[in-house]
């Protein structure tokens, strides 16, 4: 049974941002907007959720709303001009922020003055100040804001998570992800335009790619930042990519281990896998839902992950579960891991620019 309290902060709310009043009635998302390429995927998976309301989507550029309306035969009246319009009209449980980086801090800003909970596409920001700025925003109002990543939802990345201790200390990890360019896989034009912009979308295959690999090795790290941070970005495709680089190499040091990053838009293929070798053993995700594991004493196997449990299982579900407050912000999808995540993004831009070994200040 809600309290008194809580009764009354519902009253006051218009029973619009209170999730136990409703129980396991369709949960209330909106979209905060549609540039960024992923928001296609995510209103194709929540066509199939019963249990999901779309309620609202908040996009300025008129055009872009009208091709989404007519590609998922949305009603016009989804549509809002701006996020809090949105928000004022929709009291919306949670926004999918789909903007470009740049626009994350405005995005959590609007959010965190209608004390809604936030999720955004990878990276947390374009620079350490605004991943603190918006911290700060979400401390402040009390909201969760979480990040998602693709990967996360991996079984074979659970499954490298979960058997770390059989292979001893971890000594070396490596990280490869990318595809063959934003171009070369045919982005709609209003993702490419800031994907390819070092100011929005703050550099180019770095940001985009290297992102998951300082998200999966700061939480096989159990959250430490790295000691050091060296890169080496390359323009191979300067005629396509003229002001951002498309591949990209970060080394990070730890008192006893390495991780390496490797970021592409180069790759032939797409790709997005790891390689984690302890003192003792070594575990290699393939795909989604396998990993070649060797442990001391024993010849490879490959060996199918297991299921992992909801709501750890699905962004849709892990959105719901902490905006209805059932489980808490964690992990890699946590704020303190991105945060990290920016800051060794930050210094290896640094470091690339130039030449030298970026070194963390102490947290």
């Amino acid at each position: 049974m809600p309290t008194r309290r809580q009764f009354a902060s519902a009253l006051a709310a218009g029973f619009a941002g209170a999730s136990w009043l409703r129980g396991d009635a369709q949960f209330r998302v909106a979209l905060g907007g549609l540039t960024h390429g992923h928001a296609a995927g995510f209103l194709s998976r929540l066509a199939k959720r019963s249990d999901f309301q779309l309620v609202g989507i908040a996009e300025p550029d008129s055009a872009l709303a009208r091709r989404y309306a007519g590609q998922y035969h949305l009603d016009s009246s989804l549509f809002y001009p701006d996020l809090p319009t949105l928000l004022a009209k929709t009291h919306p449980e949670a926004v999918a922020l789909f903007t470009s980086t740049l626009g994350h801090r405005a995005g959590v800003d609007a959010c965190a003055r209608a004390r809604t909970p936030v999720m955004m596409e990878k990276p947390l920001a374009v620079t350490v100040e605004e991943a603190h700025a918006i911290q700060h925003a979400s401390q402040q109002a009390g909201i969760p804001v979480i990040v998602n990543y693709e990967t996360t939802w991996y079984r074979s990345n659970r499954e490298a998570f979960d058997s770390r201790q059989a292979i001893g200390g971890i000594r070396k990890v490596v990280v490869h992800d990318g595809h063959q360019g934003p171009k070369e896989i045919g982005v709609p034009p209003e993702f490419f335009a800031w994907l390819t912009d070092p100011v929005q979308n703050g550099a180019g295959a770095l940001f985009d790619f290297g992102c998951y690999g300082a998200n999966l090795i700061t939480g096989l790290m159990d959250g430490r930042r790295p000691l050091s941070i060296t890169a080496v970005t390359q323009q191979i495709k300067p005629a396509v990519y003229p002001n951002v680089e498309d591949e990209a190499t970060v080394i990070l040091t730890y008192p006893e281990a390495q991780g390496i990053i490797q970021a592409s838009w180069n790759w032939p293929f797409d790709r997005k896998d790891m390689e984690v070798y302890g003192s003792t053993g070594y575990i290699l995700t393939v795909g989604h839902d396998q990993v070649r594991r060797r442990l001391k004493d024993s010849a490879e196997q490959l060996v199918t992950s297991p299921a992992i449990p909801a709501p750890d299982n699905d962004t849709f579900d892990y959105l719901k579960a902490v905006a209805r407050r059932t489980a808490p912000p964690s992990g890699l999808s946590s704020l303190e891991n991105n945060i990290t995540v920016v800051e060794i993004l930050d210094a290896a831009r640094r470091s690339a620019k130039t030449g030298r070994t970026t070194q963390l200040a102490s947290a």
